[in-house]
């Protein structure tokens, strides 16, 4: 890296610090001053390894205090199982060297397959039982008789940093998980108001696509702070309830708002009343002032407005234009209303949370998460094999700084695994590292050994670790700024007796650098992650799911079939801005199936009604085969748009029947098909 880009990314990244909010303000200094404290109650205890007690201070803060509980806990978790898998890898193969380092590299292995398969902040804590045991185990090779008290040590200073960080974070001006969850929750309900105010009045496609794409992940960050909310106190634990079912609302909403979006019919007279009072409302919820303090009105609006557009099939005539696509933006305009009002009620749940029991006894939506096994076993192979292949070069050389690269080749290539970009995000991490360097060198090898004390200490490290802090208060630079404050502690290694030592402070800084490099490297070379692959392998899970829609008697929940299929949406993304166009066509088609399979719900559960004629039924069950072998098999372009002319076929002979049970699911059949012909890049086999 060139001194000028160095220059240009620590200018944008003070730049980035030099606007901090009030909230900024106060994570920075209660971070900072929960580290120190962290430190002194080291040094009074007299433990081996004081720094790891205020890095654990760095590591596990938060803005949130739940957050800082939720990651301290799982932190404290992981370190246990990897300490103890530590000593008992260094009693049953110690003596063999060999054998050791290849079970240490099998068990990094494990715990990363583990990670890749869970989500933060147990993925976290799966991750950190993976390298404790090789921070624990390596330094003791050779020494079976140390490993427990390394372990015990470790463990000691992990629970002193977690205890200071969390007390410092509940304690000091707090910003409450469940305070957070409600603010991100009135968010999202004004950008959806936003988002389906554009969808009425035909707003830019780019802007209501971002705002789209915005509004799933902030749906999914939400479902992530629930467990934030019910650890960080019993008086917030049941906020969690109500906003599990909040958060399959909005998703529902959501795809409604999309829905009326792609078949908009403005000019359609039997629409346009509920449009109209639908417009009027969002428009309102998303211009007004406050408009979420008192949710009241709104939700007796939206009762009567769902009452509306779910009677209004009944009264619409046979004979009129488009009958099919009438009842088809009625139901889901009806079905947007009812969701927008659930929402609200969620969020007057979350402000005013009612007894657990009474939550508990309304059934709770079901919230389900993709999970990737091919790429979580490569991830798994792929830390196995550095970390074997830079331990093999430790016990060839017996140099003892490998070591220290041989522990980062596993830190990082175990915790940044998962990442969609894991080879960016470690450049990332090298980066702050770098920085780290110098300042810790003027400030450990200089100026401490020539000023020792406490009180000295202080005066030298906050100015380094309060914008630091500030730096990781933001999003745009948390990575870089984190993996600064933690390194510069880690370079830095305070001691209550500071020492010139610049030949092994060097030699340890350059392992851990090159260590670093080395997982860069791994992720470049070894099984690398393709962008492209990876979105059509999650393209497939989806078409199965339809396909499992089509043709399997059980049928899921709706809550579940969409918490996972927006999962899947979320994942792609970051996934879609790495590939550029080439994924933009696949990524809408996986935005268009979610349509699908709710259409595909609603048809399958009329008919496991029983409610529909026989003859009906058998025409609805013919469509849904010929769905299911249209995701199935690979057809010439010929073949597949008779099929999609087929299935649009059945649904014009099943309007036929004249009655609103048969028009409603004409309706749902001809929203499949018309996503099948507009989407041929996901729905067709490739």
């Amino acid at each position: 890296m060139s001194w000028v880009k160095l220059k240009e990314w620590v200018g944008a990244t003070f730049a980035g610090s030099l606007q901090p909010t009030r909230s900024d303000w106060i994570f920075a200094l209660r971070t900072t001053s929960a580290g120190l404290i962290a430190l002194l109650a080291a040094y009074a205890l007299k433990l081996e390894h004081p720094q790891w007690a205020m890095m654990t201070v760095f590591i596990v803060a938060q803005p949130v205090a739940g957050m800082v509980l939720a990651k301290g806990f799982y932190r404290l978790v992981g370190t246990i199982v990897g300490a103890a898998a530590a000593v008992g890898f260094t009693f049953a193969f110690g003596g063999n060297p060999w054998l050791f380092v290849t079970v240490l590299s099998l068990w990094i292995g494990l715990c990363t397959l583990v990670s890749s398969l869970l989500r933060n902040p147990e993925a976290y804590g799966a991750a950190l039982a993976g390298y404790t045991a090789m921070i624990v185990g390596l330094p003791a090779f050779g020494q079976s008789h140390l490993v427990t008290d390394l372990a015990v040590a470790r463990c000691l200073e992990i629970i002193l940093g977690i205890v200071c960080a969390a007390v410092t974070s509940r304690l000091i001006l707090p910003r409450l998980a469940g305070s957070a969850i409600k603010a991100r929750l009135e968010r999202c309900i004004l950008d959806l108001a936003t988002y389906t105010r554009g969808a009425f009045t035909g707003a830019e496609p780019a802007k209501l696509d971002a705002l789209y794409r915005k509004l799933v992940a902030d749906t999914q960050t939400l479902g992530e702070m629930r467990a934030y909310a019910r650890l960080e106190a019993p008086s917030v634990a049941t906020r969690a309830h109500p906003v599990r079912r909040t958060i399959g609302h909005l998703l529902s909403a959501l795809s409604a708002a999309r829905m009326l979006h792609t078949h908009a019919a403005p000019q359609n007279a039997a629409l346009l009343p509920v449009r109209g009072r639908l417009k009027a409302l969002v428009t309102d919820i998303a211009e007004t002032p406050n408009s979420l303090e008192d949710t009241k009105h709104w939700e007796a609006e939206l009762t009567a407005i769902a009452n509306e557009a779910l009677h209004a099939p009944d009264r619409v005539p046979n004979d009129s234009q488009d009958p099919v696509g009438t009842i088809t933006r009625l139901t889901v305009a009806g079905e947007l209303a009812q969701s927008l009002r659930e929402v609200l009620r969620g969020l007057d749940a979350v402000r005013r949370p009612t007894t657990e029991k009474a939550m508990r006894q309304r059934r709770q939506p079901a919230l389900i998460v993709h999970r990737d096994h091919h790429a979580a076993w490569r991830n798994a192979i792929r830390a196995t094999v550095a970390t074997m292949l830079v331990a093999s070069f430790w016990l060839a050389t017996r140099w003892s700084e490998a070591a220290g690269t041989l522990i980062l080749v596993a830190v990082v290539s175990s915790l940044f695994a998962s990442r969609p970009n894991p080879a960016q995000v470690s450049w990332g991490f090298f980066k702050g590292t770098l920085l780290a360097l110098p300042v810790a060198f003027v400030i450990g090898q200089l100026a401490l050994p020539a000023l020792p004390g406490f009180g000295w200490f202080v005066l030298f490290v906050v100015p380094i670790l309060v914008p630091a802090a500030l730096g990781m208060a933001n999003p745009r630079l948390v990575g870089a700024a984190t993996a600064f404050a933690i390194n510069f502690l880690a370079f830095l290694n305070p001691h209550q007796g500071m020492s010139y030592d610049p030949v092994a402070f060097f030699a340890g800084s350059i392992s851990v650098l090159v260590g670093i490099l080395i997982a860069i490297g791994v992720f470049m070379v070894v099984l690398p992650v393709d962008p492209i692959a990876t979105a059509r392998r999650i393209a497939d899970a989806m078409r199965e799911d339809l396909v499992r829609l089509c043709l399997h008697d059980r049928i899921p929940r709706r809550s579940a079939f969409e918490s996972l299929a927006y999962d899947r949406v979320n994942q792609m993304m970051p996934l879609m801005q790495q590939a550029g166009r080439k994924s933009e066509a696949l990524f809408d088609g996986s935005v268009a199936s979610v349509m699908v399979g709710l259409e595909l719900l609603r048809l399958r559960i009329d008919q496991k009604a029983g409610s529909l004629p026989s003859a009906m039924t058998q025409n609805i069950s013919d469509f849904l085969r010929q769905l299911a072998r249209n995701l199935l098999v690979q057809m010439p372009n010929e073949t597949w748009t008779a099929s999609i002319a087929t299935m649009r076929a059945d649904a014009t002979a099943i309007a036929a029947a004249g009655t609103p049970d048969a028009l409603r699911s004409a309706a749902s059949l001809r929203v499949v098909a018309a996503a099948a012909e507009d989407y041929p890049d996901f729905f067709r086999k490739d």
